[in-house]
């Protein structure tokens, strides 16, 4: 059986936590930022882990990880 193609874009796009969850980064960070309060810049930086509805999506955009 060939080897399954790793969707790239969600590979650059999300990372596995040690117990296989998937961890996503924020929106609204790329621009426009002045306007934007240094605390909602803050907070948009932490990640955050998927939705668990969409776990299986992206189980199958990355087969390897």
């Amino acid at each position: 059986m060939p080897k399954m193609k790793t969707n790239r874009g969600a590979a650059k796009r999300f990372k596995t936590t040690a117990s296989g969850r998937f961890k996503r980064s924020q929106s609204y960070m790329s621009h426009m930022l002045t306007k934007k309060s240094t605390k909602r810049k803050r907070h948009l930086r932490s990640p955050l882990l998927v939705a668990a509805s969409d776990q299986p999506a992206i189980k199958r955009m990355l087969p390897y990880s």
